[in-house]
């Protein structure tokens, strides 16, 4: 109902080998992987091997061809594909259980070397008989293919060149103009020889006129605070129920209307009557 699609890491345990399915006779080649997990073990502080998976990688049609080419034992390589696993039974009438994964992309882990692209041209490939064997793909008998017999070996379809000596870096022998424009524009900003443009006199700021800024002090000296009004005369100015300056900045400032207090008539007091 749903598939498991992961992604392998690891290297190539055995070589890529061509079989072909009897039901439909079509060619598939396979070869196992392994990837191992590292952990940093918390008594030593050293890494070290974690888990291991061991699965078998079946290729089919331009894939097979590419890999058989191109894959050898040792190999980093990066698999994707559908997981999933196939029951089976020996000679011995025991149920054994096998991991696979149908890949849809291989490639090599270029963080561990280096390698580069060859697009492959259409070929056919050969129909030959093979005898059948107990070794099934996709649960199908899939007999071996012989070598001799086999579209592509490893190396086919690959220029033979030397192999690079990995001394000068990539970027060496490549035009400068080439690699500016591949990153993104012309400007370098580590380049010593790069002049920047000069401020023109409308843009600079201009220093202050001296005789205007004596001028400005000689008015600041002449500016006097206004006097304060004393504690005594706010206290007075309280207790006869008018409002104090300060009291009406404040009032001003958080926008309440200072309402000033209103004296009461008492009545005087009743004297006793003498009987």
């Amino acid at each position: 109902m749903f598939d498991t699609n992961i992604v392998v890491i690891g290297n190539v345990l055995s070589p890529p080998e061509w079989r072909r399915t009897s039901n439909n006779n079509a060619l598939v080649a396979n070869f196992r992987i392994a990837s191992t997990a590292r952990r940093q073990d918390r008594e030593t502080g050293q890494w070290v091997d974690g888990h291991h998976l061991r699965v078998r990688v079946n290729c089919w049609r331009r894939l097979a061809e590419g890999v058989a080419s191109s894959v050898t034992v040792g190999d980093p390589v990066v698999v994707t594909g559908r997981l999933y696993t196939r029951d089976w039974t020996d000679a011995a009438g025991n149920l054994r259980t096998s991991y696979e994964m149908e890949a849809v992309a291989v490639g090599h882990d270029l963080s561990r070397g280096r390698a580069k692209f060859f697009r492959a041209k259409h070929a056919a490939t050969v129909a030959v008989a093979i005898p059948e064997s107990e070794d099934k793909v996709r649960g199908e008998h899939a007999p071996a293919v012989p070598e001799s017999e086999a579209p592509i070996s490893y190396g086919d379809g690959v220029p033979q060149v030397e192999e690079p000596s990995f001394e000068e870096p990539p970027a060496a022998g490549i035009d400068p103009a080439l690699l500016r424009a591949v990153r993104g524009g012309g400007f370098e900003p580590f380049d010593t020889a790069v002049t920047l443009p000069e401020v023109s006199d409308s843009t600079a700021e201009k220093e202050p006129d001296p005789e205007t800024a004596d001028e400005s002090e000689d008015e600041a000296e002449d500016t006097e605070a206004a006097p304060a009004t004393e504690p005594e005369e706010e206290q007075d100015l309280a207790r006869d129920g008018t409002t104090t300056p300060a009291a009406g900045i404040l009032a001003e400032r958080v926008g309440v209307v200072a309402v000033p207090k209103r004296s009461r008539n008492r009545s005087p007091r009743r004297q006793p009557v003498a009987a």
